[in-house]
């Protein structure tokens, strides 16, 4: 969606109030080459932190995954990357009792990124998900369980259908409103993530983790500077959490932010999951900066008008076919 900073008094002033109340690697080579090299920008806060305030898209048609079809590709072509984005530029087809979705107009998917990766994923060096034996087939079993179940109650749909998160932390790209709002204080960094309007408030200092029985949806975040570079450590996911590739309650993550120009920070992150993974996985993504972006307001709450007539209509069809049922 073509939106633009965040007018929202209300989202900036829970920000602004919380900040107040506490008072890289990546390998897209051509973009480093671009900006100098990590490191080399210096802009810094007024008490000296390195400067990551603003606006930053991670919108990327970059998978996660190195598609199986490429194999051992490391890098798409220019004319694969340019085809790819041209796709995505494609209106959407109909589909027979398809009531129709957004037109192309909706959508802000971002483009492959400019170092031609086939997959956010750099390590493994495969670019796929280093899962451990048996783990992504009882993976699967569980999601196919939950899809059978789905209209049965609001519990078994996710997280995003019931506009709790959408995202997640690490986040990965949908097909808009992929954005971070990056807002510094002296010993806090505060991320709020465009949808669905989350707001990360990160200590720098040593202040101690949350209990390990308590558990949130966007997991428990800590941060500290490594150089210029922000690294920021989340654990204490819900068990509740859903992201948009498997894990289990007790992962953990750790992102790294480095600005390495005035419109861009290069972005990693590392992700441990010893219950579905056999070894650490890391993906890297630039973030460009949006500086003629306005964050609207994403008005999305639980117990929304979808998720009632969702289960509605499900209760509607479960009568018709009772009901046909008992004619016959």
């Amino acid at each position: 969606m073509k939106t633009q900073l965040v007018t929202c008094p209300t989202v900036m002033r829970l920000i602004a109030g919380a900040l107040l109340a506490g008072s890289t690697f990546i390998s897209g080579i051509a973009l480093a080459a671009e900006a100098g090299s990590a490191g080399n920008f210096s802009a810094k806060t007024p008490w000296g932190d390195p400067d990551l305030q603003g606006i930053w898209s991670y919108a990327s048609l970059t998978p996660l995954q190195r598609p199986a079809r490429l194999e051992n590709r490391e890098f798409y072509s220019p004319e694969e990357a340019a085809a790819i984005n041209d796709q995505s530029l494609d209106e959407p087809g109909d589909r027979p009792g398809d009531p129709g979705t957004y037109n192309v107009e909706w959508f802000d998917r971002g483009s492959v990124s400019a170092d031609l990766r086939t997959s956010l994923i750099v390590d493994p060096p495969d670019g796929r998900l280093p899962f451990r034996p048996g783990a992504e087939e009882q993976w699967n079993n569980e999601q196919d369980y939950r899809s059978s179940r789905d209209t049965d109650s609001w519990v078994f749909r996710s997280n995003w259908d019931r506009c709790i998160t959408y995202h997640g932390v690490p986040p990965i790209s949908t097909g808009y409103n992929n954005t971070y709002q990056i807002v510094q204080a002296q010993g806090y960094v505060a991320i709020y993530v465009e949808m669905i309007h989350d707001v990360r408030i990160i200590p720098l200092d040593d202040k101690p983790r949350l209990h390990d029985n308590i558990r949130q949806w966007n997991g428990d975040s800590r941060g500290y500077w490594d150089g210029d570079t922000l690294v920021v450590e989340t654990s204490n996911y819900s068990a509740n959490t859903q992201h948009r590739f498997p894990s289990s309650p007790g992962a953990r993550a750790i992102e790294r932010f480095t600005r390495v120009s005035e419109d861009m920070i290069d972005y990693q992150f590392t992700f441990e999951d010893p219950e579905l993974y056999s070894q650490p996985w890391t993906a890297v993504r630039p973030m460009p900066r949006l500086d003629d972006y306005t964050i609207y307001e994403y008005a999305c709450h639980e117990g929304n008008y979808a998720m009632a007539n969702i289960l509605r209509g499900a209760r509607v069809m479960e009568q018709r076919e009772q009901d046909a049922s008992e004619s016959n």
